[in-house]
């Protein structure tokens, strides 16, 4: 099994952040991204083209990270291929050295850099992880025999902040029946909100890894409010980044904040920092988990 899973069942707190592959070929800047995380990361996900723009296919850069000794997590969503190519992109990364999937439906192409471009969507996540599933046993989801299977732990993700929560839980249960083994949640700001959705999730006796976005101004939470379903910043937590002297501190300040107050309540956290992962040891330190290189 990979390092991740490992992780995963130590019963530490797990550590993951995003990583976005460039817009061309030059990884130098996902590189050092990387290295200077190593050792406090578990596990990074690799992004496949996030908000609808077009990127470097992520099986390409989880493998050039993966031969780097860095332990990636292959995001793979349903928008642009059709199950034929997914599941041949599953068996490709398998033969990579690839051993971690992040199960998404993924985001509609209209926000992003081709909004002409055509959605597929033959899978969503809940198809993705029984593709995923039925590789693993041996067949395709058309039920014809593989000539040696995959091995993979599969995740999906989690909203926390849904307006329905009943249907969030049960979407959950039908992802784990499909084979998910982890989760990975959209960005939380409200712990006494997350700790009424662990109250619940816990009985699945999971991993569960509380995502948190690292915010860079009032501006981005506003935005993000507006913008991003399921997502909620309160007004003291923006009332805070408007009077801040440096954004990048105050920055630093709330998000050790946050996983100070959620780390006791789940498996760990994924963080997205989106360009500011320079501030992540930072973060980490502030937070109690630093120092683990």
């Amino acid at each position: 099994m990979s390092k991740f899973s490992d992780a995963l069942n130590s019963g530490r707190s797990v550590i993951t952040c995003e990583l976005n592959p460039p817009k061309g070929v030059d990884l130098d800047r996902l590189y050092e991204k990387a290295e200077m995380l190593r050792g406090m990361v578990d596990a990074f996900n690799v992004t496949d083209s996030a908000g609808s723009n077009m990127t470097m296919a992520p099986v390409g850069a989880a493998h050039l990270l993966l031969d780097k000794g860095i332990e990636p997590i292959l995001q793979i969503t349903g928008r642009d291929r059709n199950r034929i190519a997914l599941q041949a992109e599953l068996l490709a990364a398998h033969a990579l050295g690839i051993s971690n999937v992040l199960c998404m439906s993924g985001d509609p192409p209209g926000g992003g850099d081709h909004p002409d471009a055509k959605a597929v969507f033959d899978l969503d996540a809940l198809g993705l992880l029984r593709a995923t599933n039925s590789l693993r046993s041996g067949t395709d989801i058309s039920d014809n025999e593989l000539k040696g299977a995959p091995d993979f732990i599969a995740g999906a993700v989690a909203n926390p902040g849904s307006g329905d929560m009943d249907k969030e839980i049960r979407y959950m249960e039908a992802k784990i029946d499909a084979g998910a083994s982890f989760f990975q949640t959209q960005a939380v700001f409200e712990p006494g909100n997350f700790e009424k959705f662990m109250n619940v999730a816990q009985r699945f006796n999971l991993p569960i890894l509380a995502g948190l976005i690292v915010l860079k101004s009032a501006r981005m939470a506003r935005n993000l409010n507006a913008n991003l379903p399921g997502v909620h910043v309160p007004d003291d937590i923006i009332h805070e980044l408007d009077g801040a002297e440096s954004a990048s501190e105050k920055s630093v300040e709330i998000s050790a904040r946050i996983i100070r107050e959620i780390l006791p309540m789940c498996t760990g956290v994924h963080i997205m920092a989106i360009g500011w992962e320079s501030r992540v040891p930072r973060i980490l330190e502030a937070s109690g988990l630093g120092g683990r290189r």
